[in-house]
């Protein structure tokens, strides 16, 4: 495992460590000890998804915490309710419910910085499920990102799923298995346990190098068009699409500009057909609203885009 990452971060700096119990965050977290960062506070989300299971990975986490000496910070959310109430899938859900208890986290202990455990299968299964959604190509997640006032950094990304493993093994550290992941119930477990299998016997190649060489490609030419679209200086003062400037650009530019200005937004679920929509509010002739997903919706007013509620208030 590249130790590049490690080296260069501060170790005197806090840090927030997304932590679930599995083998991937167990590894992460003891990683980083060994590494020697010491000012960790281990984060802890309960989805109230598995029932008695879930309270036992949640202990796990804790005496884990403990052992290492290290903070710790335990929330519980409603996932299922929070599904329900707003009409958006469970892993969606889920999603939202960790972005909003790592903001709690990190407004509580004053730090900006999640470190989260994702991997080189966990890479692929992304790239291949953006390629079948049709809105992000082989877009994957990045080893750094900004959200708001929160960055997350996943430094395994170029790592392998059995590595992180064979280093538990080797240092006699246990870790909780999940038994939903091999359900065939969420898209991502049917992609990892099923696609993912089929497609690397039929190609006979390494699908998750494949898939992980296709990301960094694609991570390049976003770089390239996120210049152009700064060229163009497409956002006014307030964050909101300029129309004028937008419709001078290629039809490509304005669909990246428009998937760059709803991840900003926090808008989940950005599919093609998002997108198809949202490039209809350009034209003077078209719609001027168009809803999105958490409750949101895309604007065309006064000559630029942008994003309020579903009530009609704007959002920053």
């Amino acid at each position: 495992m590249s130790a590049d990452w490690f080296d260069q971060m501060p170790k005197t700096h806090r840090w927030l460590v997304g932590v679930s119990g599995g083998a991937d965050s167990m590894a992460l977290l003891n990683l980083l000890v060994d590494q020697g960062f010491r000012e960790l506070v281990v984060c802890h989300l309960n989805h109230r998804l598995r029932g008695a299971a879930a309270d036992d990975d949640a202990d796990f986490v804790a005496n884990a915490a403990d052992r290492l000496g290290l903070s710790v910070e335990m929330g519980t959310a409603d996932v299922p309710s929070l599904m329900q109430k707003s009409g958006i899938s469970l892993e969606t859900a889920a999603r939202e419910a960790r972005q909003d208890f790592f903001a709690n986290c990190a407004s509580r202990w004053q730090c900006p910085r999640v470190i989260l455990a994702h991997h080189a299968e966990d890479q692929a299964e992304t790239v291949l499920w953006n390629l079948l959604r049709g809105s992000h190509g082989c877009r994957g997640m990045q080893r750094e990102r900004t959200m708001g006032d929160l960055t997350y950094f996943r430094p395994l990304l170029g790592v392998r799923r059995a590595e992180l493993r064979d280093y538990l093994r080797s240092k006699g550290l246990p870790w909780r298995e999940d038994a939903s992941n091999a359900e065939p119930i969420a898209v991502r477990n049917r992609l990892r346990n099923e696609a993912m299998p089929l497609l690397a016997e039929i190609s006979g190649r390494d699908l998750v190098q494949a898939l992980g060489s296709a990301a960094e490609s694609d991570a390049g030419l976003r770089e390239i068009a996120a210049f152009a679209l700064h060229q163009a200086e497409v956002r006014d003062p307030q964050g909101r699409l300029h129309l004028p400037k937008m419709r001078t650009l290629p039809v490509a530019l304005q669909k990246a500009a428009l998937v760059a200005f709803l991840a900003d937004a926090g808008v989940g679920d950005i599919s093609r057909r998002t997108i198809s929509c949202c490039i209809e509010l350009l034209s003077p002739e078209g719609p001027t609203a168009v809803d999105l997903a958490n409750g949101k919706r895309l604007r065309r007013r006064a000559g630029r885009l942008l994003v309020e509620s579903q009530h009609g208030q704007e959002l920053d």
